[in-house]
């Protein structure tokens, strides 16, 4: 290959929507890109989408490795053609860790089917009792062995039906106090505490043999002190620690470099020579073509002017080709389609991870025999950002049919994700004259405005419960007597769980 060829194989690039431009196709032949990452954007239906990869494929005569973010509940980018599974919170609530291998199985067939060669999952970060904004329900739990044994078992399920995995966000940012799409954060931790806590999800990953990990972005101080140097820059933690302390021979891949926390630093163009000083082989620059064209342009120069070694860069590539070697065929298994045994699966994990967070008064329950409010955020609203299923777009319809079931005809007010104070005294009025209120809560630990909901209803002096629909950090704001439980996300399998708990 040619220096451009190689410096091409380390990009993996995003398009910008669901058709393929001749501006695309002039891009990933001028910058050799070797791969494209799939956002909602470019989804509208999976034969589209199977139209898209084909049409640019045969445009630039080569394959690509196509990679897309499909870990269940929160985060998921093809809106059809596949099961939608609860959050990993939930598949580590449930208990069973056989769920989380048969997942991966099942997520494998149906991406593969999608031509998708490597999913950007699991996430393998650790939460703490410190509320983490991103991670969240995103992670499998507190448990560092929990956390691997789950982690380990959803690799070794993907990966056995011909879809790569790839283990993030090392080494680790389930306590990161910020968002890195938004701003950069600092993660104190010391060698010890990572080891202890955070990084032995990794270990059991590499152990399973996963195809990828990806790297974070916060600062580690302790870890590395050279100023201003985030885990994607750092050699000492990317290189000496991760490729040669703990061995890994796979790809190492860069989160997006177009993120916040990254921009704060430098422009990405320098972002991506730095990645790749530290270790990287995929280099991730996922939404703009300006972005993408000083991506590569850098990247080349560090390599004409030997500030980047060409060693190091034909064994990234080297690395990248036995990943892309690992599936000779494009699309496997027939057309896009669910798995038949996935809908039954989510369900399951999400009936066993329902979970009973505070009692409630002795007649809370019994009270959802006679009139009952319910307050549900308005989830259609998100549906430009946000992958939202069908039946939730009707979120009335969908309650009137899910509560109907337990012989329930509720008064329902839908409100906005952060409602304001004119929708807070509906809510009060409808619980006031309801015998029970039911409120499905979107993180109060998160939006003023959802504290101030909660608290105005537990003011009402009105029997109350309360779903927890994200993050569980809201139960302790539950005041006594007020019955709260949570299936640890918003699906609609883990809404019908969540109201099973409550009524069955």
């Amino acid at each position: 290959m040619t220096l451009e060829e190689l410096v091409g194989q380390r990009l993996l690039f995003g398009l910008p929507g669901p058709t393929l431009r001749p501006e695309d196709v002039r891009l990933f032949k001028e910058t050799r890109a070797g791969g494209v990452i799939l956002y909602r954007r470019n989804f509208e239906s999976p034969t589209q989408l199977v139209g898209l990869l084909t049409q640019l494929e045969e445009a630039l005569g080569r394959r690509l490795l196509i990679a897309t973010d499909h870990e269940g509940g929160r985060v998921i980018m093809l809106r059809e053609g596949v099961t939608i599974f609860p959050d990993n919170l939930a598949a580590g609530a449930s208990g069973d860790v056989f769920f989380s291998e048969r997942q991966g199985r099942i997520e494998a067939q149906e991406l593969r089917r999608f031509g998708i060669d490597v999913n950007f999952a699991p996430v393998l970060d650790v939460l703490t009792d410190a509320p983490s904004p991103n991670i969240g329900i995103r992670s499998y739990g507190k448990d560092p062995a929990l956390v691997a044994r789950f982690g380990a078992a959803r690799i070794r399920g993907m990966q056995s039906r011909g879809l790569s995995a790839c283990a993030k966000h090392f080494p680790g940012k389930g306590h990161s106090p910020l968002d890195a799409h938004l701003g950069l954060p600092t993660i104190p931790s010391t060698w010890d505490e990572m080891k202890r806590t955070h990084l032995p999800p990794f270990q059991a990953a590499i152990e399973a043999g996963v195809d990828a990990v990806m790297t974070s972005h916060p600062l580690y101080p302790a870890l590395d002190p050279t100023p201003l140097t985030p885990a994607t820059f750092s050699r000492l933690i990317v290189d000496e620690y991760l490729r040669r302390e703990l061995g890994y021979s796979g790809v190492i891949v860069s989160d997006d470099l177009e993120m916040g926390a990254v921009r704060e630093l430098c422009p990405v163009g320098e972002a991506v020579a730095r990645a790749a000083g530290a270790g990287h082989d995929l280099l991730l620059v996922c939404h703009t073509e300006a972005a993408q064209r000083q991506a590569c342009s850098a990247l080349l120069d560090a390599h004409r002017s030997k500030r980047l070694p060409l060693n190091e860069l034909e064994a990234s590539v080297e690395r990248i080709q036995r990943l892309k070697a690992k599936r000779p065929l494009r699309f496997e298994g027939g057309p896009p389609r669910p798995e038949i045994g996935g809908m039954p699966l989510a369900k399951a994990i999400a009936s066993q991870a329902a979970t009973l967070v505070q009692p409630g008064s002795a007649d809370v329950k019994k009270r959802f025999n006679g009139a009952v409010g319910v307050i549900f955020p308005r989830f259609s609203s998100l549906a430009d950002r946000v992958t939202i299923e069908p039946s939730l777009l009707d979120e009335a319809g969908y309650l009137s049919v899910a509560l109907g079931l337990f012989g329930v005809r509720p008064e329902i007010l839908i409100v906005a994700m952060e409602p304001a104070d004119a929708e807070i005294e509906r809510a009060a009025e409808l619980a006031t004259r309801s015998d029970v209120a039911l409120l499905f809560l979107f993180d109060a630990h998160l939006y003023p405005s959802n504290r101030r909901l909660l608290d105005r209803l537990q003011g009402t002096g009105r029997a109350l419960a309360v779903a927890l629909l994200r993050n569980p950090y809201d139960a302790a704001y539950l005041r006594p007597g007020v019955l709260g439980v949570t299936a640890f996300g918003w699906r609609i399998c883990q809404l019908d769980a969540v109201l099973a708990r409550l009524l069955a």
